[in-house]
């Protein structure tokens, strides 16, 4: 083996290699300590949130339960991405076999994409919260709100299988194997394939529309019909509590579907490998840490009980 370069499998299935952020090992020291920091502010902040939502009983609305299943989603969106990318960050490119780098893409899709759907979700329920008050109990039923997130990883499901088996049949050159990214994402892996990629860009645009330009739609609109309804209260503190809540929702919104758009629905003609892959880090760190402090450093309810919990705590560990 030269120095520094790994030995890809030619003889077998393709192997794939992650290029490295930096060969400078003072650099890697540094960004491994601020990714691992931030992968475990992420689990530890969304895990606080599930347990909040499961442990009070003042939290168990349709709201928190979407809060709940959506940290959940955060932690095993983030888990199969980091540790690997932690593991590489060194320089020492240990190689994905193709099983691996397509499971892995399944699994980042899949997850992706219902993050996604159950934001839009999010919205439809703070439009029933907000336009149609009285009836709330009356159509966000517990029945419905587990078929709604059960559609939503069904349909991301459907997708993200289609989307990945029809990459994976493509042969891949013997010496285009080192991904410009830091997983096994659809852009950067339709790059490395040796045959024409049209029909499976175009597929890949068709996915990005349905995960991403219909439910930013769907949330546009659920949004536009918040804002008559909180423009028209009576109330100064029901509009400030209105727009804290919906606010909240959509710093996440814009941040999640602004990022994966540039990457997903923009021309490929106009894209870079580096931009994506520093995009992508905006959306694999930023946009599941976001969830958990804005969810709880602007939600009253989230913080009272956090405080009462660790009250509780306290006084348990005193007695």
């Amino acid at each position: 083996m030269l120095a520094g370069k790994p030995v890809l499998n030619h003889s077998g299935l393709p192997e794939f290699v992650f290029r490295v952020f930096t060969t400078i090992p003072e650099f890697q020291v540094l960004l491994f300590l601020l990714f691992l920091l931030l992968y475990l502010m992420i689990i530890c902040g969304n895990t606080a949130i599930i347990w909040v939502v499961c442990t009070h009983s003042s939290l168990r609305t349709p709201m928190y339960f979407f809060l709940c299943n959506l940290s959940f989603l955060e932690i095993c969106y983030t888990s199969v991405v980091v540790p690997l990318m932690l593991s590489n960050i060194f320089g020492a490119q240990t190689p994905i076999a193709l099983a691996g780098c397509g499971a892995q893409m399944f699994f980042f899709v899949t997850l992706g994409s219902t993050d996604c759907f159950l934001l839009a979700v999010m919205a439809y329920d703070r439009y029933v919260a907000i336009c149609h008050p009285l009836h709330y109990s009356l159509i966000m039923t517990p029945k419905l709100c587990i078929q709604m997130v059960l559609g939503s990883l069904g349909l991301a499901l459907f997708l993200s299988l289609q989307l990945t088996t029809l990459i994976f049949t493509l042969p891949f050159c013997g010496h285009h194997r080192e991904i410009n990214h830091f997983l096994c994402d659809v852009p950067p892996v339709l790059r490395l394939a040796c045959a024409d990629t049209h029909v499976h860009q175009a597929v890949l645009y068709v996915v990005g529309i349905l995960v991403l330009a219909v439910p930013f739609l769907l949330i546009c609109v659920s949004y536009a019909f918040i804002a008559s309804t909180i423009l028209r209260m009576r109330s100064a503190e029901g509009r400030r509590r209105a727009f804290s809540t919906c606010s909240s929702h959509l710093t996440v919104v814009l941040l999640r579907y602004g990022c994966c758009s540039l990457v997903y629905l923009r021309p490929r003609s106009s894209s870079s490998e580096d931009e994506d892959r520093q995009i992508a880090l905006v959306y694999t760190f930023v946009t599941p840490l976001l969830n958990p402090l804005i969810y709880t450093l602007r939600n009253k309810d989230v913080k009272g009980a956090l405080r009462n919990a660790l009250l509780n705590k306290a006084a348990s560990d005193t007695s």
